[in-house]
């Protein structure tokens, strides 16, 4: 395995590779002595950044990390290719996470080192999507699911890489949004081109007892160019202890985090509530990415 920049250019068989390899690594660990991973965050992170530097660790190895921009030469005005070209140089991998929609591929044509997409823009988020199914995989299987995906469809990365990757396994999809915040075409467009068993909708009460995993993701209001704009879609949904009565016994209720407030902390505690789990997954995976990309045992 080599770079990971989308999703969409996995295979099903590489998918499940990453995941194989996280259920042993969980136990097991693996041996990365020598091997020195750049973390390259342009944008703000927690769970990516933390989980990327302790799965290195775990596995031996040690990082780098850019520091914020305003500390870097970024700040003088440095192209992000040159920040690459100086990097590679010092790392054997490169984990990137940048605002711009493509950034991460780019960053890949300059350097010889595995290029790891930690989220460009609104494209994609790769290694989020992996942890994803792993966390689905643990609690309902890969086949014959009805996955609903709430929220901000539209700027939403993990929700754009989760999508395409869903459409590898015998998955229906139910997106729900209000219609500001539907899919983007070319999304749409690329489930079309898979045959995917979709659906759009605005009502989560209309299809919540269809579901076996409800995958809600917060309204991002930095996102957004217009502030007014955000303000009318923010609060378009709260999942509650009552929002979960008509659902599955069975549904696992997951989340990329951070939440604001569209999921209520009195549903933290349900047996429903899988999203720190999730975010918990995030090393295991990460390490198994790491693993397989940087070549250890």
């Amino acid at each position: 395995m080599d770079s990971i920049i989308s999703i969409k250019e996995m295979s099903r068989a590489e998918i499940e590779s990453v995941l194989e390899r996280a259920s042993e690594i969980e136990g097991s660990g693996s041996e990365l002595s020598e091997k020195v991973l750049a973390l390259l965050f342009f944008e703000p992170s927690t769970r990516t950044r933390m989980s990327f530097d302790t799965a290195v660790k775990r596995l031996g190895g040690r990082s780098i990390d850019l520091g914020s921009v305003e500390s870097s030469s970024v700040k003088k005005g440095e192209t992000l290719a040159d920040t690459v070209r100086v990097i590679e140089g010092y790392a054997d991998a490169i984990v990137i996470r940048h605002p711009k929609e493509g950034s991460a591929r780019l960053a890949s044509e300059f350097v010889d080192v595995p290029v790891i997409n930690a989220g460009d823009g609104t494209g994609q988020h790769p290694t989020q999507t992996l942890l994803d199914l792993y966390t689905m995989r643990q609690n309902s299987g890969l086949e014959d699911l009805t996955v609903g995906i709430l929220g901000d469809l539209k700027y939403g990365r993990t929700v754009h890489s989760l999508a395409l990757a869903l459409t590898k396994f015998d998955v229906t999809m139910k997106f729900i949004s209000p219609p500001q915040l539907r899919l983007p075409e070319r999304v749409r467009f690329d489930l079309d081109n898979s045959d995917a068993d979709f659906e759009e909708t605005e009502s989560l009460e209309g299809v919540i007892d269809e579901l076996d995993v409800l995958y809600a993701t917060r309204i991002q209001e930095e996102r957004f160019p217009d502030e007014s704009e955000y303000r009318k879609v923010s609060d378009s949904y709260q999942i509650t202890p009552e929002t979960l009565e008509s659902a599955k016994d069975g549904l696992g209720l997951m989340h990329p985090l951070p939440r604001v407030d569209e999921i209520t902390p009195e549903v933290d505690s349900m047996p429903q509530a899988k999203y720190f789990e999730q975010a918990h997954n995030g090393v295991e995976v990460r390490m198994a990415i790491l693993d397989l990309v940087l070549g250890g045992d």
